[in-house]
């Protein structure tokens, strides 16, 4: 096969992925027109369209699709055969992409890529903040962070967190002119502060359980963010309540910033779990930061 037939054929992988030549041009390092006038002459090499196009997204026809699931596991193949050399390297290297929430990113992942990154410089990780529950394989992610409890049972899935609880907090300011809430269904009379999913945009529905009862509360309010460090903000200036990771809240509870209400409806709940492909081919680097993620959480392991 011509060499220019394969670039070509790469090209359209990313932006038949990416939905975007912007993306695509930007993960391939070309630019834009470039990328385009490849696909265009791949297009005209095989005498049928391959991708539809207007002012606003890129998106494979039928026959895209087609040519895509045919030539995408030979080059993630190829790939992943190319990263596992890796390993005969005297130092671990290459990019490992994971999807993870804020909280997580912050709480989780980032005290073990203090530790991991400093000894191992070869090692790039791109972490993509997003409160959404990403599908890992069609981003091709390494791996993601989410909750236990939100993990595909078609992954594998590693415990990396101790158990969690939220907290419902609002100001001292704020308690001063509004009642302290006894139930859940008490905040239905309250100001509470939204969180948004960036991805899918729905608002998050407050979950509480008490004596083996569950119970989802969505709650209105006069702010609404898709950053739960911008939830915890407002509700420190006392406009109203928050519904917030209790890690991410303790020191206000101590300083007496912020007052914790309903504490006997929020029980702890399995936390953050590192998941991943069953199928996936590690990486030696993947495997460092998989092997330091479990011993940061069970360091007897």
């Amino acid at each position: 096969m011509p060499r220019q037939t394969i670039n070509d054929l790469l090209a359209f992988r990313a932006v038949a992925r990416e939905r975007s030549f912007t993306r695509a041009a930007a993960i391939m390092g070309v630019s834009p027109s470039a990328l385009s006038h490849a696909l265009r002459s791949l297009e005209e090499r095989l005498g049928v369209r391959l991708l539809t196009r207007t002012t606003r997204s890129v998106a494979p026809t039928q026959a895209g699709e087609r040519l895509l699931a045919t030539i995408g596991p030979h080059f993630d193949g190829i790939e992943a055969g190319i990263a596992a050399l890796t390993a005969l390297r005297d130092k671990p290297a290459g990019t490992i992409r994971i999807t993870a929430g804020e909280h997580a990113a912050e709480a989780i992942l980032w005290p073990v890529l203090g530790e991991l990154l400093p000894r191992y410089p070869d090692i790039h990780v791109e972490v993509s903040v997003d409160a959404g529950l990403t599908d890992i394989v069609a981003g091709r992610f390494d791996a993601g962070i989410r909750l236990g409890e939100q993990v595909a049972k078609d992954m594998i899935a590693m415990p990396i967190g101790p158990e969690m609880r939220m907290a419902c907090v609002g100001a001292p300011a704020y308690f001063a002119r509004a009642p302290r809430p006894r139930v859940p269904q008490d905040l239905a009379a309250h100001a509470c502060i939204n969180l948004r999913f960036a991805t899918s945009g729905g608002l998050y529905a407050w979950e509480f359980e008490k004596d083996g009862r569950a119970l989802n509360v969505r709650v209105e309010g006069p702010l609404t963010f898709n950053s739960s460090r911008m939830c915890r903000r407002a509700a420190l200036d006392g406009y109203g309540l928050a519904f917030l990771p209790e890690d991410q809240v303790a020191a206000d509870f101590a300083e007496g910033r912020l007052v914790r209400v309903l504490e006997d409806w929020t029980p702890p709940f399995p936390g953050y779990h590192l998941y991943y492909p069953s199928r996936r081919q590690h990486s030696p680097a993947f495997a460092l930061l998989l092997e330091a993620l479990r011993r940061a959480h069970d360091p007897l392991q």
